[in-house]
């Protein structure tokens, strides 16, 4: 993907793929990614070790009016 002149994008997808790559085999299964203005990528768990994280088939009360 070519970038446009002036893009001040400090990071490339192939960073963010490793990062998320990293995490996974690292056993994260709950987590996120956050990318900073200066190009830092964070991955930050949403769940605790050994919790497990939120279930797919949660039953979410907007679900039912969509």
């Amino acid at each position: 993907m070519s970038r446009k002149q002036g893009d001040d994008c400090t990071f490339k997808q192939r960073d963010l793929k490793a990062a998320i790559r990293a995490a996974r085999d690292a056993g994260l299964e709950s987590f996120r990614v956050d990318v900073g203005k200066d190009g830092t990528i964070s991955v930050v768990p949403t769940t605790a070790p050994g919790e497990p994280g939120p279930s797919k088939e949660a039953n979410n009360e907007w679900d039912d009016d969509l």
